[in-house]
């Protein structure tokens, strides 16, 4: 399976978005679904970038996926706006004073 990388917070693991569509049966109207896979990572991938996918064994209780390659990195301006995002607090109310 082919999808994109949502979250690169753990250490060897990240979390892989898969999209996929299809048209409804009775109602011919495109359905949309994704899904979220905890995945092994080995490569480095970071946020952004798209891989491919393969069933492995059991790693840990959730994590049941292996990253066989990465086919497209994300550019590097989407990782620092991304980090800097993170990073950034951002001040909703002055202090009052």
């Amino acid at each position: 399976m082919t999808g994109v990388v949502t979250a690169a917070r753990l250490e060897k693991t990240v979390t892989v978005r898969i999209n996929q569509s299809f048209r409804h049966p009775l109602y011919q109207k495109v359905v949309r679904r994704s899904k979220d896979y905890l995945v092994h990572d080995e490569q480095g991938c970071r946020p952004g970038d798209q891989v491919r996918i393969v069933e492995s064994r059991p790693i840990s209780k959730r994590k049941r996926w292996a990253v066989e390659a990465i086919l497209r990195r994300a550019a590097e301006a989407v990782v620092a706006a991304q980090a800097e995002e993170i990073i950034e607090p951002t001040l909703t109310h002055e202090a009052a004073g």
